[in-house]
């Protein structure tokens, strides 16, 4: 699979993580059927800041619930604002309550959609 192709698929599921949730790259990954590739899940989360229509990358974060990806905002802070603004706490750069709130999109989503 292209990249760009692969990119647009990521973007198409984080599109769909219900506000207030969050969910990690290596989950995307594997819904995907790219269970090894959870790091270009999060180059593609780096790039999705000039995507259209907008990509909620606030919401992926990594495996344990940390906002690895925080840097890739406008600033150091904006991930866990826009986290919080969804009533996601966040405590030490970690989602409180991950596994409560974590979304899995091979639960969520019929494959054959």
């Amino acid at each position: 699979m292209e990249r760009a192709d692969f990119f647009e698929q990521v973007y198409q599921v984080v599109r769909l993580i219900p506000r207030g949730r969050v969910t990690s790259y290596g989950t995307i990954a594997a819904y995907l059927g790219s269970k090894g590739s959870s790091r270009m899940v999060g180059y593609a989360m780096n790039g999705a800041h000039t995507v259209h229509p907008p990509v909620p990358a606030h919401r992926v974060v990594n495996r344990q619930g940390l906002l690895t990806g925080k840097f890739h905002f406008e600033s150091p802070s904006r991930m866990q604002e826009l986290l919080e603004a969804e009533g996601v706490r966040v405590s030490n750069d970690q989602v409180a309550e991950f596994k409560h709130l974590f979304w899995d999109p091979s639960l969520e989503l019929d494959l054959e959609a």
